[in-house]
């Protein structure tokens, strides 16, 4: 069987980026929300032009980069070795905890489905297994993960692109202004309540970069599944989640654990709430499916740089990097341990503000990185111009997150962050010896 057979098609990079970014971003997303209001459109506004400036600029870096890896392979333009091995350990760190987020809203809302009251042992179990269901599925290698996430992204885009049209005969005007900003927010705080998990709704938009050596033509495929699949998303998150505060009150949306079930319950009643909520856990499911294969992608993609152990590097027939999905899916079932707490929203939130804060740093290694690569590939003018000053919005914009964050996760963050580069430390000699003994040989001439 040829090496190209294995493959995803640029339609099937498109679907699991945009998947990776619906599946689970969105189906929590109504219950924060709601805790500002209707003023979080604010929030929304902000976040999609940042999320685009970022889509843009790394289908800039896809185009016309020519080292692999994703976006360690871009952050190398700029800062070498060292930027290579942030790159790919701050985003492998950061999917470490978004993955287990996603099995939490799973497992979440699987039980609302189901009827079932658990403990949070029993969560924390259940999350467990979800996480390695989701790894041996992923046995199949890229093709049949890309065939399966064509089919469970349904599970996300039937609700929201529903809600999106049949929702406006049940909206109220009177009902989304009274819903406007239910606590009498500053506009400033307002955006930023809400900004940190707007931003997670968008987070996998560079999954397409990440699973770059799944897909045939990458310099042409993956910018249009960056684009294609944040525009797509953008569109249903912003209208699905703005109608909801026209049909419900918000205060009922925050208490929920399952808004979106709740929205369409009190609309066609409790049988097609259930049946959205089945349609979510099968969304959110497919979500950790090809989350769980682009974790797997990117220590590969490290590990053949020299960066990871090398078992990361071992694939099989079907190209599937199974020897590193089980170390990786070993190393969040230990995390999850740590995770137990009576809260799930709180659980939740947790884990997503970390994982925003680790996922922050690889962007503004790859928005530095996009001069050199634009330049090493013989662009220049307007064109060169306009990418430069996206980048920098799109830096802005993270920054702002990583700010909006809170102090906690910062200080999380920037602990992981830092022992990074310790443990660059330990293997830099595999890359820099040879330079380092050259610049002392001139210097002692």
């Amino acid at each position: 069987m040829s090496q190209s057979a294995n493959k995803m098609s640029v339609l099937q990079l498109t679907i699991l980026t945009a998947v990776n970014m619906m599946g689970s971003g969105i189906i929590m997303l109504p219950s924060k929300l709601a805790q500002v209001g209707a003023l979080s459109i604010v929030s929304w506004l902000v976040t999609a032009v940042g999320s685009m400036c970022l889509a843009y600029a790394f289908a800039k870096c896809g185009m016309y980069s020519k080292r692999g890896g994703g976006m360690g392979g871009y952050a190398e333009y700029t800062f070498g070795k060292a930027g290579n091995f942030m790159a790919n350990y701050t985003y492998g760190v950061s999917l470490l905890f978004a993955n287990i987020a996603i099995a939490i809203s799973a497992v979440g809302y699987g039980s609302q489905f189901l009827g079932v009251d658990l403990s949070p042992v029993m969560t924390c179990v259940w999350t467990i297994f979800t996480l390695w269901l989701a790894t041996v599925l992923n046995f199949g290698g890229p093709k049949y993960t890309g065939q399966v996430s064509s089919v469970t992204v349904w599970g996300v885009i039937i609700p929201c692109v529903g809600l999106s049209i049949f929702g406006w005969f049940w909206f109220s005007g009177d009902m989304y202004a009274a819903n406007w900003n239910i606590h009498d927010m500053p506009f400033s705080d307002a955006a930023k309540n809400a900004i940190t998990m707007t931003l997670w709704a968008f987070l996998g938009m560079e999954s397409a970069c990440a699973n770059a050596d799944a897909v045939d033509n990458p310099e042409k495929n993956v910018p249009r599944a960056v684009l294609g699949g944040t525009l797509l998303a953008a569109a249903c998150y912003i209208l699905s989640t703005n109608i909801i505060f026209g049909i419900v009150p918000a205060e009922e949306v925050a208490s929920s654990v399952a808004p979106f079930s709740y929205v369409f319950a009190s609309m066609f009643g409790p049988t097609v709430g259930r049946i959205v909520m089945g349609l979510m856990v099968m969304s959110c499911f497919g979500s950790l499916l090809g989350w769980q294969f682009t974790i797997a992608n990117v220590f590969k993609a490290g590990a053949d740089d020299g960066y990871f152990p090398k078992a990361f590097s071992k694939v099989t027939s079907k190209a599937a990097p199974i020897v590193g999905m089980v170390i990786i899916t070993a190393i969040q079932s230990g995390m999850s341990l740590m995770t137990i707490n009576p809260s799930l929203n709180e659980q939740f939130e947790t884990l997503v503000n970390l994982a925003v804060i680790t996922n922050i740093m690889p962007y503004l290694l790859s928005m530095a990185a996009v001069i050199v690569i634009m330049k090493a590939a013989k662009r220049s003018g307007s064109e060169l111009r306009s990418t430069t000053f996206i980048a920098f919005i799109a830096s802005l914009y993270s920054l702002y997150a990583c700010y909006a964050s809170g102090f906690e996760a910062m200080t999380y963050g920037s602990i992981v962050t830092f022992l990074g580069w310790t443990l660059y430390g330990f293997i830099s000699d595999r890359f820099d010896l040879k330079s380092a003994t050259e610049y002392n040989q001139k210097q002692s001439q």
